[in-house]
């Protein structure tokens, strides 16, 4: 196995005649000698958690690259010696080993957005609650509710809004709400992802290989 290692963070000293400085948030140079040992400790441990995290950052960018790369083989290989492909037409698709053991995913998805259609629906669901009153299940309206409101990030709530589609309700105008919601859905690119997985034995449970740092 290959050693990982890290980066290299300057130090962010220099000598300036025989007296060693830092710059300090503003720009300023200060000597060493004047800074907190506790700064000068927390500055030595950012940098060298940072020599690694930037290291590995690098890592994962090429073996996204190279991963791709050898996928695309791949497939090139079977169209051209076999003239066969692996997966749907959007491009998913999953490789496994002989023994079953490991196997790589390729999944393609979909970013949606809504268009202005979406206002039109929100009125025609808004419409029937009225009516409805005291009617209405509560679970209905809370999905409704979430599924107009948008998230921290501005956004519309895209599975609510996805929820409210299985609703199986007959009522005309809520059945031309939920046509405008699909009207207003629009595909703006996609995003391809590679997710691998592993097991011990061919009955045993399928364990991602986790390279997101936030779920290791």
């Amino acid at each position: 196995m290959t050693a990982f290692t890290p980066a290299e963070i300057p130090s962010g000293r220099t000598y300036l005649g025989d007296v060693e400085y830092m710059p300090d948030a503003k720009g300023a140079m200060v000597p060493v000698s004047l800074i907190k040992p506790q700064h000068l400790l927390e500055d030595g441990l950012v940098r060298k958690v940072m020599g690694h995290a930037i290291a590995l950052s690098e890592q994962v960018s090429r073996f996204k690259e190279h991963t791709f790369d050898d996928l695309g083989s791949f497939e090139a290989l079977l169209a051209q010696e076999y003239e066969s492909t692996v997966g749907g037409a959007k491009g998913n698709k999953t490789l496994t080993t002989h023994d079953g053991l490991f196997k790589v995913s390729v999944q393609v998805a979909d970013n949606i957005v809504f268009g202005p259609e979406l206002q039109i629906a929100k009125g025609l669901v808004d419409e029937c609650l009225n009516e409805w009153a005291q009617g209405a299940r509560d679970e209905i309206r809370a999905i409704v509710t979430r599924a107009f409101n948008t998230d921290k990030a501005g956004q519309i709530n895209r599975s609510e809004i996805f929820m409210l589609l299985r609703l199986e309700i007959t009522d005309p105008r809520w059945m031309r709400g939920m046509k405008a919601i699909r009207d207003a859905m629009r595909v703006e690119g996609s995003k391809t992802y590679v997710r691998c997985h592993r097991r011990t034995s061919i009955d045993g449970a399928w364990q991602a290989v986790t390279i997101d740092l936030a779920k290791a």
